[in-house]
């Protein structure tokens, strides 16, 4: 399996999805579209090898990534 590498916006946006937040409040805090939020969720999900965004964020936690 190759390293996989998140950006510093695609680990906000899990962090924050971990805290219970949604897309609309993260865009919110980082003063960004919600569909901006969903781009960078997506593309950390398409990494990870995930399908939902609760998988995406108990991976990286588990990879270390968070």
């Amino acid at each position: 399996m190759q390293e996989v590498v998140l950006s510093g916006r695609e680990k906000q946006c899990l962090r924050w999805i971990e805290q219970g937040k949604s897309s609309w409040e993260i865009g919110v805090i980082l003063n960004v579209s919600e569909n901006t939020v969903n781009f960078h969720v997506k593309n950390a999900t398409r990494k990870l090898e995930t399908t939902s965004r609760t998988q995406c964020v108990v991976k990286a936690r588990r990879l270390g990534l968070l």
